[in-house]
């Protein structure tokens, strides 16, 4: 007896390339035919296609993500080799979006790619955002971060997002249009930060540095979080605040909850359109 055949269910929905492709998650009873043809449907949105974003890329056009948008304005340079693993060197000078669109192209025919090559801004990521089922936020500056998340709370869209220090990172998914199971509002980023720290206070990944290899384990993370939101299997990251330390090996998490008084989803919400972020 073959254990690693798919259903017969699951080989009728998709093509038998399709089938052998995906044939390791057919078989798990938490994804199955019925969660493939969910992420064969879905649409996401990644922001940057940087270091994050380029293990996460790769991850959900392996899984067979439906449609990946991704919105990033710079060009492959040879310094973000390093870790950002779907681009080549005969990509540098190339806008990433471009190098992007060839390396899921490559990898995974059946995902349709849409690259936008520009910044996320407050005139567009309304519209972006409430295009895709799940926004993945793989930016690396604190505004745009408030950005994509306040857009998501508005728009009522699943995010996950994620930081890189020089050895460390964070992730967690953000769902604030969703109640807990207490019947309380899921937090949003803001409950989490309410404000961004001083400028000038954070060295940017030019100045201080960055472990390439834990661009690729936070990244695999927020894909794992990325699928997982569209499949729901398991126990997510929502009110979480996973916290890696690569120089101690240790990974915790961090509970933290809905809080009022924040601007967006709080009892006296201020923040009702990205009007703040035209600044």
């Amino acid at each position: 007896m073959n254990t690693d055949a798919p259903p017969a269910a699951a080989r009728a929905r998709f093509s038998p390339e399709e089938v052998e492709r995906y044939a390791r998650h057919l078989v798990l009873p938490e994804i199955g035919g019925p969660g493939q043809q969910k992420l064969k449907k879905a649409s996401m949105l990644v922001v940057g296609a940087g270091g994050l974003g380029a293990p996460v890329l790769l991850y959900l056009a392996a899984a067979g993500v439906g449609r990946l948008v991704v919105v990033d304005d710079d060009e492959v340079s040879l310094s973000n080799l390093q870790r950002q693993v779907i681009h080549a060197t005969a990509a540098v000078g190339r806008p990433k979006t471009e190098s992007a669109a060839a390396f899921v192209a490559a990898l995974n025919p059946h995902v349709a790619f849409e690259g936008v090559a520009a910044r996320l801004t407050a005139d567009n990521a309304m519209e972006l955002v409430a295009g895709v089922d799940v926004v993945i936020d793989g930016s690396d500056n604190f505004a745009t971060r408030y950005l994509v998340s306040d857009a998501c709370a508005l728009a009522g869209r699943p995010l996950v997002t994620a930081a890189l220090g020089r050895f460390d990172a964070t992730v967690t998914t953000l769902r604030p249009h969703e109640k807990g199971p207490d019947g309380t509002p899921n937090p949003t980023y803001r409950c989490l930060f309410p404000e961004p720290p001083p400028a000038g206070t954070v060295p940017s990944c030019a100045e201080a540095g960055i472990l390439g290899a834990l661009a690729g384990v936070a990244g695999s993370l927020v894909a794992l979080e990325a699928i997982r939101a569209v499949v729901g299997f398991g126990e997510g990251l929502v009110g979480r605040l996973l916290m890696i330390d690569t120089l101690s090996m240790r990974f915790e998490t961090l509970d933290y909850g809905w809080d009022p008084d924040n601007p967006i989803t709080g009892a006296n919400p201020t923040v009702t359109d990205l009007s703040a972020h035209r600044r």
